[in-house]
């Protein structure tokens, strides 16, 4: 598992703000809101946020094969049962790539310091995969 030290500090008040969000009617009926983080890195994030919103199916995913084996590490030595298994998943690819995710099925589309690091392609991607996958009413939180 990769424990990288920005994401440690920035863990608690990023979890501070999603709870304004999952608590706040952003899903419609009942059932758990729908997560998924497109550049979930080490887990470490996936794995505490997921911890924390047991209300909350969480879909981590990452462009990076280590990235994922990470991902899946944090989830089992956490033993977090609503944490679904990390895919591979290429935000600048078209929203149809991303998983067999439907439209109109999340609640919430999270980015956590992808857009500074990588190609303008990919914000686009993630702006365009959130206006299709989102729910009416859903949240796109981006950070970093």
């Amino acid at each position: 598992m990769q424990a990288p030290a920005a994401a440690e500090r920035n863990k608690g008040p990023i979890l501070a703000v999603l709870r304004q969000y999952v608590g706040s009617g952003t899903h419609t009926g009942p059932g758990v809101l729908r997560v998924l983080e497109v550049g979930a890195g080490a887990g470490l994030h996936a794995a505490y946020f997921a911890q924390a919103l047991p209300q909350t199916r969480w879909q981590p995913s990452d462009i990076d094969p280590q990235a994922l084996r990470s991902i899946a590490a944090y989830a089992e030595a956490m033993h977090i049962s609503n944490m679904l298994p990390p895919i591979l998943l290429d935000v600048s690819q078209s929203w149809e790539m991303w998983g067999g995710i439907q439209p109109n099925t999340l609640d919430l589309l999270v980015s956590i310091n992808m857009m500074h690091i990588s190609e303008l392609r990919c914000t686009e991607g993630l702006f365009k995969g959130a206006g299709v996958l989102l729910k009416h009413g859903g949240v796109l939180f981006t950070y970093g």
